[in-house]
């Protein structure tokens, strides 16, 4: 199967759960051809793929060779024509920085930065000789100001920022817009072991008075991805509901 000639062609990593799944769903809607990594969420990618129509591919960012074998994958159903990539695939942990040894520490670098870089890395040279693509990285607030006993993460994730910025400045001589979304608290799995009074002192904290909902994400990743974005490259937006101004 190949993916529309005509339509706009999206890979998403980390597309089985959460924001990802989300954005495979909506871009699916809009009538976009659409492909998505996942870990390990066998069962719900599948169950994701017949309901959408999007090819799911098994992937382990933090491995380089998986990374290659997924990305031909890719690149063999879009046929080398990629129009968006987003950077979603995301772990996090949680514990004292002491607490943190360099297996732990090591894991979320190698996915939540290096896993980005990876992705990049493959998809990067077809978007240069074609001269456009938009390239679409999911950080969080906590990489913008961080975050107590989120140590590793936030690191990993401000990474995400500062390459934006660097990439954005490299590649828009050739077309390519590389942007980057910080969400808040978002209502998804990876979030579920926020205590509800962790929740409630957010929620308190936050001018709009609620958490977010993974579609708040994805409106922001399809104006990116649009051509109603075409003049925005290298910015950092913010999706927390004015917590984080």
């Amino acid at each position: 199967m190949k993916a529309s000639r005509k339509s706009k062609k999206v890979l998403i990593t980390g597309g089985s759960r959460g924001i990802g799944a989300e954005a495979v769903r909506e871009f699916a809607a809009e009538g976009s051809s659409v492909a998505f990594l996942y870990k390990s969420s066998s069962q719900k990618a599948l169950e994701l793929s017949k309901a959408t129509g999007a090819l799911n591919i098994k992937c382990n960012v933090a491995s380089s060779p998986s990374v290659k074998a997924a990305m031909d994958v890719a690149n063999e159903f879009f046929e080398d024509e990629l129009d968006v990539l987003i950077c979603n695939a995301g772990i996090s942990d949680f514990g004292l920085f002491t607490d943190f040894d360099e297996d732990r520490w090591s894991n979320m670098i190698e996915t939540n930065l290096n896993g980005v870089y990876r992705c990049i890395r493959e998809v990067l040279p077809g978007m240069i000789s074609r001269k456009k693509g938009s390239i679409i990285i999911v950080s969080s607030m906590w990489g913008q100001v961080g975050a107590s006993c989120e140590v590793p993460y936030s690191t990993a994730k401000a990474g995400l920022i500062g390459l934006t910025k660097a990439l954005a400045k490299e590649v828009g001589p050739s077309g390519i817009r590389v942007n980057c979304i910080c969400p808040g608290l978002i209502d998804t799995d990876m979030n579920a072991e926020v205590s509800k009074e962790a929740q409630d002192v957010i929620i308190y904290d936050t001018p709009l008075s609620r958490i977010g909902k993974p579609a708040d994400v994805v409106k922001v990743m399809k104006f990116l991805a649009s051509d109603q974005s075409g003049f925005l490259t290298g910015q950092v937006i913010g999706v927390n509901g004015g917590l984080i101004m």
